[in-house]
């Protein structure tokens, strides 16, 4: 498999319905063989930073007239969800430090320096030249991919509307007082998705009997900032997960109760795939 082949994949409908796109870019979970060479860390714990499975609740989703598109590379690998230049002077040799943002001091910038719990990812600093030809060969595809799809969106429909689909762990949520969500929804505190289409995607969720809240502690992060034009049409939520509502965090496995989980969440996609910015679901449901 080629460096090209590992940077992004699109499943499209017969018909896209409405410009709705489901995107997953942090579920990818194939390791090259260069990248294992040069960790510390066994699979399993690099594991703990993908999305995992993700890819797989939102894979009905152009059945129902929606476009998916997810990475294949993972996020240890490089971040899609970061910008290309938030890169870490610990992880990158040469790189100016400049002032940084919390995410990339943290470290989990477009190159990762850790996985869940701090663990450390590289034996030692990488050459500019390998995190720009990662950027090159795996960022840069993915975002030219999803920015066609959403003027592409845009241009049929009016619209474009993007679900960034993410998972937390379990144990992300557990400072909030109160009843714990099961999702949280992210929309940059309405910078990047209009009221109506965030309440749209709330509602959706509700009907299933699950709990949503907004923008805390996940607001929505680089693709939210940078796509999300709801004076334009253009609307992105960031959508996180529990994981533990359908996966074993421990052995990243789907638990007994995927399969239920995965039927919900699909009529939750069925629904939104149809999403009108500009008037109710049903009005679209019925022009079909």
């Amino acid at each position: 498999m080629t460096e090209s082949d590992l940077s992004v994949l699109i499943e499209r409908p017969d018909h896209w319905v409405s410009g709705v796109i489901f995107g997953s870019p942090h579920s990818g979970c194939i390791y090259p063989d260069w990248f294992l060479k040069g960790t510390r860390l066994p699979p399993a714990t690099l594991r703990s930073s993908e999305d995992a499975f993700v890819d797989r609740l939102i894979a009905g989703a152009p059945d129902f007239g929606a476009v998916t598109i997810r990475a294949q590379v993972p996020r240890a690998v490089v971040d899609l969800n970061r910008a290309p230049d938030e890169i870490d002077p610990l992880v990158v040799r040469g790189v100016p430090r400049h002032p940084l943002n919390q995410r990339t001091l943290a470290g989990l910038g477009v190159i990762p320096r850790v996985v869940s719990q701090g663990r450390a990812i590289l034996e030692r600093p990488l050459e500019r030249s390998e995190a720009e030809r990662r950027i090159n060969s795996y960022w840069r595809p993915y975002h030219q991919a999803l920015s066609g799809l959403i003027a592409e969106a845009r241009s049929r429909f009016g619209q474009a509307i993007l679900i960034d689909m993410h998972s937390m762990p379990h144990d992300a949520l557990g400072h909030l007082q109160g009843s714990r969500p099961d999702m949280v929804l992210g929309n940059r505190h309405g910078l990047s998705a209009a009221a109506r289409v965030s309440d749209a995607i709330v509602a959706a969720i509700e009907s299933e009997g699950w709990r949503v809240r907004r923008n805390s502690p996940f607001a929505g992060a680089y693709i939210c900032s940078t796509y999300g034009r709801p004076g334009q049409n253009v609307h992105v939520v960031q959508l996180e997960i529990d994981r533990a509502l359908y996966m074993d965090e421990q052995t990243i496995t789907p638990h007994e109760g995927f399969d239920d989980f995965a039927a919900r969440f699909t009529a939750v996609i069925r629904r939104l795939s149809v999403l009108d910015a500009d008037g109710p679901i049903q009005t679209v449901i019925a022009a079909q």
